[in-house]
């Protein structure tokens, strides 16, 4: 039983040993040589080696039997299996190590998935690795990748890409120091921060993740998006460039270049076939003047519609939105902003503040020239209360109203229909409360000074009554609708939700 066993052992160590021996198959010639003490056959003409599933073809080489090695000259080709072919004008096979060294013009093909070019490669028949260190380019039939460095693996078809990295496609450009590529599945694999430059000159840097260059999806970590006219980086972001879809979530940053405004948020989704984004959760804006002041908007949702013809340009904001400027804040249910006229539009309980000033109505719409705010319609229902030095709140109310400022502060009201108005009268000098005035006019216009209400004007048969202070009551100093939301006023840290 000893003795068979090792009689088996014996045959199966011979067997491995003849499978790991390159056979010289065919040659025109053979000549015997030496190289130091070291003998070798070179062989002529139609020269080809065997071992197991690898095939040499050459025009010459010199072969090392007792190293189990071959140099080959002119128009080297080795095969491995039916899967692997490689040419190049030289090369080194060491049978021991199954180690292919190829050199000048290396061309490495897997069948029916990716070519790759080079003038220096080494093939490890034992890792199925090919490897190659001073430039290579592979070609498949959807990208180009170069480097200077590179790494394909045969069994998994996985290539890794190091230094001076560029892929190319027709809809896109890739630079990088390091990523790595399947052959089959199409598949990029952002190693370290990469570049991409697409056909319209919009560019996109991103840290990690992967991109199917077959379906153009991709779930990204850590990167940014740029257009001549817009940005956008975030923590995570998904592409569906087929249907011209993203995603981006995390410390979401969206900035229009050209409207000098960023939208900050949780989450953002960007339809670039109609041009419209969307941001939510903590979302909020930051618009600069051209003076530098910056008005801030808060919403539980922003929506950037862009548009070629500027007049269908606009801005949405929906739900809870909150407004804080240095001279101007305000709330309502929804804003929108038309980029082509820069007017703004105050929907469902607008109410706006500015200095001692509240303005109400079922709808407001703000006119901002230069950066400023220039002008504020109020629509059906309007109420501007202004409160003086001694709290007294004076009221004004009508049909319509609008508001005109200058130098950031409100100058004048004028009221157009159904105008009332009570104003509390204060001795100059001293500043003491000596009454009130109650005044109905058809058409009113206040100016304001310093903020604050300074004189009245009224137009068509004003009627008008003043009340001392011993007969005024509570009653008599309220217009009917009269609501002072003075502790709803939204502060600087109420919209601006974290720091962008």
């Amino acid at each position: 039983m000893v003795r068979l066993l090792s009689v088996l052992l014996v045959l199966f160590s011979l067997a491995l040993y003849g499978q790991s021996r390159i056979t010289l198959k065919q040659a025109d010639q053979l000549r015997g040589g030496r190289r130091g003490d070291e003998r070798f056959d070179r062989v002529i003409g139609n020269v080809v080696f065997v071992q197991n599933r690898t095939t040499i073809y050459c025009d010459s080489a010199l072969f090392f039997r007792k190293a189990n090695r071959v140099e080959a000259y002119g128009n080297v080709r080795i095969t491995d299996g039916d899967s692997v072919t490689i040419t190049a004008v030289r090369g080194e096979y060491d049978g021991n190590r199954r180690l292919a060294k190829l050199r000048q013009k290396v061309v490495f093909t897997k069948l029916q998935t990716a070519t790759l070019y080079t003038d220096f490669l080494d093939f490890d028949r034992e890792r199925n690795e090919a490897r190659y260190f001073n430039g290579g380019r592979l070609v498949d039939s959807i990208n180009v990748l170069t480097s200077r460095k590179g790494y394909y693996n045969v069994n998994n078809n996985l290539a890794s890409f190091k230094r001076d990295v560029v892929v190319k496609n027709p809809d896109y450009t890739m630079t990088s120091d390091s990523l790595q590529y399947n052959s089959a599945t199409k598949i990029i694999y952002f190693r370290t921060p990469t570049t991409v430059i697409d056909k319209d000159n919009n560019k996109a840097v991103y840290e990690g993740g992967q991109y199917d260059t077959k379906t153009q999806q991709s779930a990204l970590a850590r990167g940014m998006a740029e257009s001549q006219s817009y940005s956008i980086k975030g923590e995570r972001i998904f592409l569906d460039d087929q249907r011209r879809f993203y995603r981006v979530q995390g410390n979401v940053v969206m900035t229009s270049k050209e409207e000098n405004l960023t939208i900050y948020g949780d989450e953002s989704i960007f339809d670039r076939k109609n041009n419209i984004g969307k941001v939510y959760g903590n979302a909020w804006l930051a618009k600069v003047a051209d003076e530098g002041d910056t008005l801030f908007l808060s919403a539980d949702t922003l929506v950037n519609i862009d548009h070629p013809d500027p007049g269908r340009k606009r801005l949405l904001a929906y739900h809870h939105v909150k407004i804080w400027k240095s001279d101007m804040q305000g709330l309502a249910d929804s804003v929108v902003y038309h980029q082509a006229d820069s007017m703004l539009y105050f929907y469902r309980s607008p109410v706006l503040w500015t200095q001692g000033n509240q303005m109400l109505a079922d709808t407001i719409t703000m006119l901002i020239e230069r950066g400023q705010i220039s002008k504020v319609f109020l629509t059906s229902n309007s109420f501007v209360i202004s409160v003086d030095t001694l709290k007294n709140y004076n009221q004004m109310k009508g049909r319509k109203m609008t508001a005109y400022f200058r130098n950031q502060q409100l100058s004048h009201v004028v009221v157009d229909g159904n105008g009332e108005s009570l104003f509390f009268a204060l001795e100059d000098k001293t500043n003491a409360f000596i009454g009130m005035n109650k005044i109905i006019c058809s058409n009113i216009t206040i100016r304001f000074k310093d903020g604050v209400a300074n004189n009245v004007t009224f137009y068509v048969k004003p009627e008008a009554e003043f009340i001392p202070p011993h007969e005024l009551v509570k009653e008599k100093t309220r217009l009917k609708g009269f609501i002072w939301l003075g502790d709803s006023r939204p502060r600087r840290s109420d919209v601006v939700r974290r720091k962008g």
